[in-house]
């Protein structure tokens, strides 16, 4: 009966989750609408009032400016909860544009982002005033249902007057229950399309236009194609510095040894028969690191057995444990491949090295045409975006394929990294025969 129970309240909970989410996501909204954007109305107002006395307005305004597009941004970050993230459209700051200045305020005034904020003030104020009724509907049948009109009858009793729901009488009271039931039912379905309709409405002001998402798109691809060069010219580089100081070395040295066993061959056969034991086993050496050389430009395993086949065996030679669990229906581009490998590779060295865990995790699933890679383990936590740290170079091999990439890593842990590669998936690779030889 625990087991039915259980079940019914899951099922129950299922169905009222959405609504009770969005009641509280509106009555956040509506405070942050009611409060700040009225507040900045009447300061931007202010301050643009101000600039012919004295010129106070010209440092006046970029401050309000900095404050609106605080506001907005938090308005931008709350518009996921409708499932339609708005972007932020402004221009990047100019260099020397510091606060007060005449540069920062023509840099303002000019960004037609800036008019949209301001123009969003009191129309933002009026739709999320009305996100106030996703919280209010669902708690006005709330309290007809579940603070028992019997004891709200009592009450209107006691001190002769309704709190919420006036009654004569305890058959009213029972009788406004379905009443309540009815507003509830009906208040949890409202919420999710208010919340909807009033970010669906802000996009119309806060979303980029189209020439501005094309310019920020021209920044992005301009900002991460110099980031790709750097890498490639850092990863030439390293080969370069590979080969020279490892197996150039080691077949200049090779080349001597055998050049000067074929001398000693008629003089001294013993001698030479060492030096072309030791030549070989320099071949060898140099025909490991050539192996490892290559390996680190693209893996073979990768080309064998897939994304989802290196990284398990990838997983297998690290410390601490690592569990994988794997969710590609196919193949990603082999470029999109080797950029999740090698960024779940630097993650799986620094979990080694510097987490102190003792257990961690990779997760590879694609949904949406966007393959999405978590990396975490229960360590002391504490990464961080440093500049020359691992996860940075990670970050910006990602951003070359549009890639995006998160890390929540409180003190004591856990850390969590999730990284999102927008890609399609072919057909999933079959790897050769092991029989083959």
């Amino acid at each position: 009966m625990s087991a039915v129970d259980s079940s019914v309240r899951a099922v129950v909970w299922q169905l009222v989750r959405p609504g009770a989410v969005a009641a509280v996501q509106g009555l956040a909204v509506a405070l942050l609408s009611l409060t700040t954007n009225v507040a900045l109305f009447v300061l931007s107002v202010v301050s643009l009032a101000l600039i012919p006395a004295f010129g106070i307005g010209f440092a006046l305004f970029p401050a309000v400016t900095v404050l609106v597009r605080l506001s907005v941004g938090l308005q931008r970050r709350l518009s996921r909860w409708s499932r339609a993230p708005i972007a932020s459209p402004y221009q990047p700051v100019p260099a020397g544009a510091s606060l007060g200045t005449w540069k920062r305020f023509r840099w303002v005034v000019s960004d037609a982002a800036t008019w949209r904020d301001f123009a969003w003030l009191i129309p933002g104020a009026i739709t999320g005033g009305a996100c106030l009724l996703a919280f209010v509907l669902p708690f006005y049948g709330l309290e007809g249902v579940l603070l028992v009109p019997i004891l709200l009858y009592a009450i209107t009793d006691w001190y002769g007057y309704g709190v919420f729901w006036p009654m004569d009488n305890y058959l009213e009271a029972w009788l406004s229950m379905p009443q309540g039931w009815l507003i509830f039912g009906g208040g949890l379905a409202v919420p999710p399309w208010l919340v909807w309709l009033h970010f669906r409405f802000a996009g119309f002001f806060l979303a980029p236009t189209q020439a501005q998402e094309l310019a920020l798109r021209v920044r992005h691809l301009a900002a991460t194609r110099a980031d790709t060069i750097d890498s490639q010219a850092a990863e030439l580089r390293r080969i370069e510095r590979d080969l020279h100081d490892g197996a150039q070395a080691r077949l200049v040295a090779l080349r001597m040894s055998i050049g000067l066993a074929e001398e000693l061959l008629a003089d001294d056969p013993a001698r030479a028969a060492r030096l072309l034991s030791e030549a070989q086993e320099a071949s060898g050496r140099a025909l490991v690191e050539l192996r490892d050389l290559v390996r680190g430009i693209y893996p073979p395993v990768l080309a064998e057995r897939g994304l989802d086949g290196a990284v398990q065996a990838l997983a297998l030679t690290v410390t601490p444990p690592v569990d994988v669990d794997v969710d590609l229906p196919g193949s990603p581009p082999a470029a999109v491949e080797s950029a999740a490998y090698f960024a779940v590779a630097e993650l799986l060295t620094n979990v080694a090295k510097h987490s102190g865990a003792g257990r961690a995790w990779v997760s590879l699933v694609h949904r949406d045409a966007v393959l999405r890679v978590v990396v975490g383990d229960d360590g002391r936590g504490g990464a961080s975006f440093d500049v020359d740290s691992g996860l940075a170079g990670v970050r910006r091999r990602l951003a070359a394929f549009d890639g995006t990439m998160t890390v929540t890593s409180p003190p004591g842990g856990p850390t969590v990294v999730t990284m999102e590669l927008p890609c399609a998936l072919s057909s999933r690779r079959i790897s050769p025969s092991s029989g083959t030889g």
